[in-house]
C-alpha cells in the first residue's frame, strides 16, 4: 500500500509538470500584477487576509537582534523566549501553536531539527528586506500547495541586490557589542556578476556570555526557615554561532530565479527552570550543539499573457546533539547524550491561469520526503512521504474579492515499533508500522470596497486545517524510543475585519492607516507543549477542545512636525481569549484560560527623524497568563512590559555612509518572565557601528 501510495505522488508531479510545457494565449493582467507588488510593500496593506509588515528601514530602526525581537510588534503574537541572546525563540499567533505558524524564506518553507518548530532568534534583520505575517494565508492565489496547509504565515524575504549609476557592488559591515559580552560582527556583500545575474553573501558571527542578573525571591510561611529575596547571575546562556547564507538573482525573459545556500552552527547553553529553593544553586550544564544547512531554488516565468508557472526545490539537512551530563550537574541522574539527524526534500510547481481578465485559477502540487534518525537505542526512525494538492481560484471585480481554495493533504508514514508481550511486558521484537492519511480542508475569502474613492475595505475569511503532529512531537525523547500517541489536530477558523488608509495633503499630517480584525478559532485535540526538567524534550499532549476567540487592532501615522523632522508611530493591541471545553468533568481546567496565552497584549513603536538624527522608542506589554490550564495562583504568570530606546547619527564620509547607534533596552529594569521560572535580562544596553561601501 506504502509503495501504491508513493507511486501515485511521483504520477501527479509528472502530470503537473507536463502542464509547465503548455503555452496559454494571455498574460496575467498589468493591474493584477501591480496590485501583488502594493500589498506585500505596504506597512499595512489593502488586503483580503490580515497581513502585517515591517520592510527594511523600519527593521532597521528597531532595538532587534533578530527576527523573533522585530515579531514581538505583530498584534496576536506571543512569544516565548527563555532569555538572552542564546535563548530559544519562537513565536505562537492568535493562540493556535507555534507549529502552525508556517515560516517561509525567499518563499519556501523552514523546518527545523529542534522541537519541531523554527527558532528564529538564528535568522538575523541584517540581510532581512520584509517580514511579513499573515493570519490565514497569502491573498496571492500563485503560491505553493504547503503555502495554504497553514493557519498563519511568516514570510522573511532578503534584500535583492540593488546597485546605483555605475557601481558593481555594496558592502555593508556591522558591529554589535554590548551587555552579555556580546561580540556580532557580520558582513553583508553585494555583487553584480553581470546585467542579468547578482550575488548576496551575508556571513554573521556571534559570540556572548548570556550572563545577566536576575532577582529570584522565594516566600516560606510555613515553617521556620524563612523565606529570601536575593540576585542571582544567569548562568550557562551562552552561545557561539556561525550563519552563512549565499544567494544567487537571476533574470530571464518573462521571470526571475535565485538561490540561497544557508548555513548554521552553534553551540550553546541551555539554561534551566529556576526551581531550586536554595539561593545561589541554579546549576544546569546542558549543552546543544545544532548544524543547519539547506539549499533551495526557485524560478518564476510567464511563458504567454494567459499562463505563469514557478518551481521550487530544496534539500535540507539538520543536526542536533542535546548532552546533559549527571557528572556536570547534580541536578541530572541520568546522562543523556542525544543525536539527531532529519533530511528533507522538497518540490513544488504552482501554475496560474488567466481565464478571463477578472478570474484566475491555480494548480499546485508539492511533494516532500523526511527522514529522522538517531543515535538511541530501539528508535523509530520515522520515513513520511507528504503531498499536497491545491485548487485555488480568485475573482475579481470593482467592488468584490473572491478567493476559493480546496487543499488535499496526503501522508504516508512508517516508522519501526517494539512488540511487548502482553503478559510478561517484554520486547520480543521489532516490526514496521505504516499509517496514512488524506484530508481535504477548504478555505474562503472575501474583500468588500464598499466606496470606490475610498480606500476602506471589509474583510473575511475561513479556514479549516489539518496537521499532522511533527517527528518531534512523536519520537523526540531524553531515553528511549519516547514515541507517543498524540492525536493529529484539527482547526477551523473565522475572521472578519475592516482597512482603512488615507494620506493628507496638510503641512502636519502625513498618513493614517488602521486595521481591525476580530476572530473565532476552534481546535479540536489541540498540541500544547508544557516544558518538563528538560528545555530539549518538552511534554506533549492534546487538550480536546480550544475555542479562542480575539480582536487585533493595529494603526499607523505619519507626521511632519516642521521641516527636516518626521515622526511615525505603529500601534497594536490584541485580546484573546483561549479557553479549554476538553473535559466539563475537570472543573480545574474546563472553561480556563490555556497555558501562556495573556488576554491583553500591545505594543507601541515611535520613530523621530531630524537631519541626520533619528530617536526610536518601543513598548512592549503583555498581561497576566497562566503556566497551566488550571488557573490557579501558584501557576500565575505576572503581566509585564519593557521600553527601549535607541538613538542613532549618520554621517558621510569620502562617499561612504556610516551610522552609529545606541540602544537602551528593559530601559526601566523591569523584572520578569515570558515563560515561568526563566527570567529575563534586566537594563542592558548595545552599541551598533554601521558602515556602508
Amino acid at each position: 500500500m506504502h509503495y501504491v501510495r508513493v507511486s501515485s505522488l511521483c504520477l501527479n508531479l509528472f502530470l503537473l509538470f507536463v502542464i509547465q510545457s503548455v503555452n496559454g494565449q494571455n498574460k496575467l493582467d498589468s493591474v493584477q500584477l501591480l496590485q501583488e507588488v502594493v500589498v506585500t510593500e505596504k506597512f499595512i496593506p489593502k488586503d483580503i487576509i490580515p497581513v502585517q509588515t515591517l520592510t527594511g528601514k523600519e527593521l532597521e530602526k528597531l532595538n532587534a537582534h533578530s527576527v523573533a525581537d522585530a515579531l514581538r510588534y505583530f498584534s496576536g503574537v506571543q512569544l516565548k523566549d527563555y532569555g538572552g541572546v542564546g535563548g530559544l525563540k519562537t513565536i505562537n499567533v492568535r493562540s493556535m501553536g507555534s507549529e502552525h505558524v508556517g515560516v517561509f524564506y525567499d518563499g519556501i518553507e523552514i523546518g527545523n531539527a529542534q522541537n519541531g518548530i523554527v527558532d528564529l532568534g538564528r535568522f538575523s534583520l541584517e540581510n532581512m528586506e520584509m517580514l511579513s505575517l499573515y493570519n490565514g494565508q497569502k491573498s496571492a492565489i500563485f503560491q505553493a500547495a504547503k503555502d495554504y496547509a497553514s493557519a498563519s504565515a511568516l514570510y522573511m524575504q532578503a534584500k535583492e541586490p540593488s546597485f546605483k549609476k555605475d557601481k558593481k557592488h555594496n558592502i555593508n559591515l556591522v558591529y554589535k557589542t554590548g551587555s552579555f559580552d556580546l561580540v556580532n560582527p557580520s558582513i553583508l556583500w553585494e555583487q553584480q556578476l553581470s546585467p542579468a545575474i547578482s550575488s548576496s553573501l551575508n556571513v554573521d558571527y556571534t559570540n556572548s556570555s548570556g550572563k545577566y542578573k536576575f532577582r529570584y525571591k522565594v516566600v516560606n510561611k510555613e515553617d521556620d526557615r524563612g523565606g529570601f529575596d536575593t540576585t542571582e547571575v544567569r548562568k550557562n546562556g551562552d552561545i557561539e554561532y556561525l550563519r552563512l547564507e549565499q544567494s544567487l538573482f537571476g533574470k530571464i525573459k518573462g521571470g526571475d530565479w535565485k538561490t540561497k545556500l544557508y548555513y548554521y552552527h552553534s553551540e550553546r547553553g541551555v539554561p534551566g527552570a529556576i526551581v531550586r529553593e536554595t539561593p545561589g544553586r541554579y546549576s544546569n550544564e546542558d549543552r546543544l550543539w545544532d548544524r543547519n544547512f539547506f539549499f533551495q531554488t526557485s524560478l518564476k516565468k510567464r511563458p504567454s499573457r494567459r499562463y505563469s508557472t514557478q518551481l521550487l526545490a530544496k534539500y535540507a539537512y539538520d543536526y542536533m546533539h542535546y548532552l546533559s551530563d549527571p557528572e556536570k550537574d547534580e541536578q541530572v541522574v541520568i546522562k543523556v547524550d542525544n543525536k539527531y539527524h532529519l533530511q528533507e526534500a522538497y518540490i513544488s510547481s504552482a501554475n496560474l491561469f488567466n481565464i478571463l481578465p477578472f478570474w484566475n485559477v491555480n494548480l499546485s502540487v508539492d511533494y516532500q520526503w523526511n527522514k529522522l534518525d538517531a543515535n538511541l537505542e530501539d528508535f523509530s526512525y520515522p520515513d513520511r512521504h507528504s503531498l499536497w494538492i491545491a485548487a485555488a481560484t480568485s475573482l475579481y471585480f470593482d467592488h468584490i474579492k473572491i478567493q476559493g481554495s480546496l487543499l488535499s493533504s496526503i501522508f504516508d508514514e512508517t516508522f519501526t515499533e517494539n512488540i511487548i508481550d502482553p503478559f510478561t511486558g517484554l520486547r520480543t521484537g521489532k516490526e514496521k508500522v505504516t499509517k496514512n492519511w488524506d484530508k481535504y480542508t477548504p478555505s474562503l475569502i472575501v474583500s468588500y470596497k464598499p466606496f470606490i474613492a475610498q480606500d476602506f475595505h471589509l474583510r473575511s475569511f475561513y479556514k479549516k486545517i489539518f496537521r499532522l503532529p511533527t517527528f518531534n512531537e512523536v519520537y523526540y525523547a531524553i531515553i528511549g524510543s519516547g514515541k507517543s500517541a498524540l492525536r493529529p489536530e484539527y482547526t477551523t477558523q473565522y475572521d472578519i475585519g475592516a482597512t482603512y488608509s488615507k494620506n493628507f495633503n496638510g503641512s502636519l499630517l502625513k498618513n493614517v492607516e488602521g486595521q481591525v480584525d476580530v476572530y473565532y478559532n476552534e481546535v479540536i485535540d489541540k498540541i500544547v507543549a508544557v516544558p518538563t526538567v528538560s528545555l530539549q524534550r518538552w511534554s506533549m499532549m492534546n487538550l480536546g477542545l480550544v475555542k479562542i476567540k480575539g480582536i487585533d487592532v493595529t494603526s499607523a501615522l505619519t507626521i511632519t512636525p516642521y521641516h527636516d523632522c518626521t515622526v511615525t508611530g505603529r500601534f497594536s493591541y490584541t485580546y484573546q481569549e483561549a479557553l479549554d471545553y476538553s473535559d466539563p468533568e475537570e472543573p480545574l481546567t474546563y472553561k480556563n484560560q490555556i497555558p501562556y496565552i495573556p488576554k491583553h497584549s500591545g505594543s507601541a513603536i515611535l520613530s523621530g527623524e531630524y537631519l541626520q538624527w533619528e530617536l526610536n522608542y518601543s513598548f512592549i506589554y503583555s498581561g497576566e497568563r497562566y503556566s497551566s490550564s488550571a488557573n490557579i495562583p501558584i501557576n500565575k504568570v505576572l503581566a509585564w512590559y519593557t521600553n527601549d530606546i535607541a538613538l542613532s547619527r549618520q554621517f558621510n564620509w569620502r562617499d561612504n555612509r556610516y551610522k552609529v547607534t545606541m540602544e537602551v533596552n528593559n530601559l526601566f529594569n523591569q523584572r520578569y518572565e515570558v515563560v515561568s521560572r526563566y527570567p529575563m535580562p534586566g537594563t542592558n544596553f548595545k552599541f551598533i557601528f554601521r558602515a556602508n561601501f
